[in-house]
């Protein structure tokens, strides 16, 4: 086989890396042998019942299991792999289920309703945070009576230290439903509200960030929602939109300061103090699998445990712009802080979880050989003889006809973080989709995501587990499974899986 093939696209087709898979991979003993060996892991698990005294909570903005296996594959070829056969972090939990993720009033949901679902247990309407369906969009009055509490508060209520971290805003829509209450997800200060909300006593998200729930760690962005209007942004002081919008003059990172009195609390917005409170590279933003780090040093300080929300928000932003490249490398990302998070915690006592609040209208397609770029083209001519993208829109800014015709992609660089993927539709930012997501788990009480469910299950499954919440009943004295109920790794995942494989082929 030729070591590196040019394809008719442009895009390299990795044949060197094939070479020796493929050698065993036309074996029908290879493939045998590994489904033995999974089968034995499967055999060999014994159900981990122990109470879940933590919980990190993994949510990808956006992640449907088509952004998944994309990211699977890139993950692979940034490694010189073919990328198919990666297994990545999250791929190593042994419970897997699928949540229904439509609104009460919208068959394709936001972000905020089914933040409102996977935190606070309850469907809600599109654009509503921290309420019951009886909330309505934009109405203020709707929200007194029908706020509805997160298992972040459950948490914190139980004596545990509590978490944040975000690659977006924490006051966007995710983090927002773990704290808030809001009519709009959109009000974040109060400059963004109507006058007749805060004349009817609604909040804006931001000043509830302070009042609501002590949350312990809170890293994100959305600094300009927190400051009076014009302040200056210490980051990006000579951008005017990075400036604070608050209309009340109030300094809520101040008073957040002041309200910690003699108590340990420290403010940073930058990678050197970041690093000086007790991770690396001098970068003006660390990288998420650094903050997911951060927050679990400080959170399993607390001997009661923590409850711990990360999310990859940035993945939902890259597939808005129909930019493939961000969406995958933000899953990457996701991905690497779940297997730091593994690295600083133990399957027994501390329940890990992966899902998605949505996906998107992201297409993998064609027929690509093993191994082309997942971010490249299809190596052959369609009907209107111009080639396509393995990865596409079902919408999006990436809609472009001219005479008629497709762009010509064949001189452009598809893999570039900046491209923008074709798409049917011409939308100004592309859609959401609505089909189900996935749920990953592993540790205590992991079996209870299974099957199909409602996407207001999972937090009641978690409470469960860890004995926290309104249903207490079942939290007996268990004696504690000291073994993992999963391969640590994904390497350890590898060696349990094909060393017994290849054992067998060589004799």
């Amino acid at each position: 086989m030729q070591s590196v093939a040019q394809g008719e696209a442009g895009s390299l087709f990795l044949g060197s890396f094939l070479q020796c898979p493929v050698a065993e991979e036309e074996k029908p003993e290879f493939w045998r042998q590994q489904a033995r060996a999974v089968l034995r892991l499967a055999l060999d698990r014994k159900l981990n019942t122990n109470v879940a005294k933590n919980i990190v909570l993994f949510v990808g903005d956006g992640m449907g299991i088509t952004t998944v296996t994309a990211a699977r594959i890139l993950k692979g070829q940034l490694q010189n792999r073919t990328g198919e056969e990666t297994i990545m972090n999250m791929d190593t939990f042994p419970y897997v289920g699928l949540v229904k993720v439509y609104a009460v009033d919208f068959q394709i949901p936001d972000s905020a309703a089914t933040a409102t679902a996977y935190l606070c247990g309850v469907k809600a309407n599109l654009n509503t945070v921290g309420l019951s369906a009886a909330g309505r969009n934009g109405a203020c009055r709707s929200q007194k009576g029908n706020e509805v509490t997160s298992i972040l508060k459950w948490a914190k209520d139980a004596g545990k230290s509590v978490g944040i971290v975000t690659t977006t805003r924490v006051q966007h829509a995710t983090p927002a439903a773990a704290y808030a209450h809001s009519a709009s997800r959109k009000w974040y200060c109060d400059t963004d509200m109507p006058a007749a909300a805060k004349a009817q006593g609604c909040r804006d998200i931001a000043a509830q960030l302070l009042s609501n729930t002590d949350i312990d760690v809170i890293i994100g962005g959305g600094r300009k929602y927190m400051t009076p209007k014009g302040t200056r942004d210490p980051e990006y002081p000579l951008d005017p939109s990075a400036r604070g919008r608050r209309s009340d003059g109030r300094n809520l990172i101040s008073e957040w300061q002041h309200t910690k009195g003699g108590k340990v609390a420290r403010y940073v917005w930058n990678r050197t103090d970041f690093d000086a409170f007790s991770v690396r590279d001098l970068s003006m933003d660390p990288p998420l699998s650094d903050t997911t780090e951060k927050a679990i040093r400080i959170l399993q300080k607390n001997p009661k445990g923590f409850f711990l929300l990360v999310e990859g928000g940035r993945i939902d932003q890259g597939h808005h712009a129909s930019r493939a490249s961000m969406a995958l490398h933000e899953t990457v990302e996701l991905d690497n802080a779940v297997g730091r998070a593994l690295e600083l915690t133990g399957d027994g006592d501390t329940l890990t979880m992966v899902t998605a609040d949505h996906s998107h209208s992201f297409t993998f397609n064609g027929f690509p050989f093993r191994g082309n770029s997942i971010l490249g083209r299809r190596p052959s001519l369609r009907l209107d003889m111009m080639p396509y993208t393995t990865l596409m829109y079902g919408n999006g800014p990436g809609h472009k006809i001219v005479n008629n015709k497709r762009p010509d992609i064949r001189g452009v660089d598809t893999g570039s973080k900046d491209y923008i993927q074709q798409a049917a539709v011409p939308t100004e930012s592309e859609t959401h989709g609505g089909e189900d997501v996935a749920v990953l788990a592993r540790g205590p009480m992991a079996h209870l995501f299974h099957g199909v469910q409602e996407q207001s299950y999972i937090p009641h499954a978690l409470a469960f587990a860890a004995c926290i919440g309104d249903d207490q009943s079942h939290c007996e004295t268990t004696p504690p499974i000291p073994r993992s109920s999963a391969p640590t790794s994904p390497a350890a995942w590898l060696i349990a899986v094909l060393v017994p494989v290849l054992q067998n082929l060589l004799r």
